[in-house]
């Protein structure tokens, strides 16, 4: 299948962001509403978008009707809860999918390492439009934790580290890439996950 994706992630399938200061804004997802939601560790949820505007995480595929990784609607809840984490994710113009906020209990390298999971981001996205990629902006201070990237699972000469102090930004094509944060902190670790859809609004 043919997709729109930007040249900047052909060679290595990330894009590492300018540092955001996180220090000016309010600490809102200490305020959301988070979902039990277990996804590569010890983890926990907060929705500011999903498929139909539920307080859910599930993939937008397992819904009625299913949809691709596009087209969130607003949770009112969260995003009232967190104005400023929703302008944020809103600022590139692009397409949003699924918007949340993760919270990460600590692990070990180990845990990460069996936690190494790529994304099913454009189940059901249609050929010709824009390929569906993913941003992390790191929430909390947390510069002894890296999001770790491999090209193959099993081969730690392709391993990549990203280290993630507090406003740390990431663009991942998390389909093309395994990933997985190694957090070995004692506090839980919070990060902004934002879909976007390839294109000229992201690529700006």
């Amino acid at each position: 299948m043919t997709y729109l994706k930007l040249p900047i992630f052909e060679q290595t399938g990330y894009v590492v962001l300018d540092p955001y200061d996180q220090s000016q804004d309010a600490r809102e997802w200490e305020n959301l509403v988070f979902v039990d939601w277990k996804s590569s560790g010890d983890t926990r949820f907060a929705p500011l978008a999903s498929a139909y505007g539920e307080m859910e995480c599930d993939g937008f595929w397992n819904h009625t009707p299913p949809k691709t990784d596009k087209d969130g609607v607003w949770v009112p809840e969260n995003v009232a809860l967190a104005p400023r984490l929703t302008e944020r994710a809103k600022e590139p113009g692009a397409n949003i999918g699924r918007c949340r906020v993760i919270e990460l209990q600590p692990n070990t390298y180990s845990d990460a390492i069996y936690n190494l999971h790529r994304d099913d981001n454009n189940r059901l996205n249609p050929e010709g439009t824009g390929w569906i990629v993913r941003a992390f902006c790191n929430l909390t201070d947390n510069s002894d934790s890296v999001m770790i990237l491999r090209e193959d699972k099993d081969n730690p000469a392709t391993e990549t580290r990203i280290p993630l102090p507090a406003g740390a930004q990431v663009v991942i094509d998390t389909q093309r890439l395994y990933h997985a944060v190694w957090h070995p902190g004692n506090e839980p670790r919070y990060c902004l996950i934002t879909s976007y859809e390839s294109g000229p609004e992201l690529d700006a």
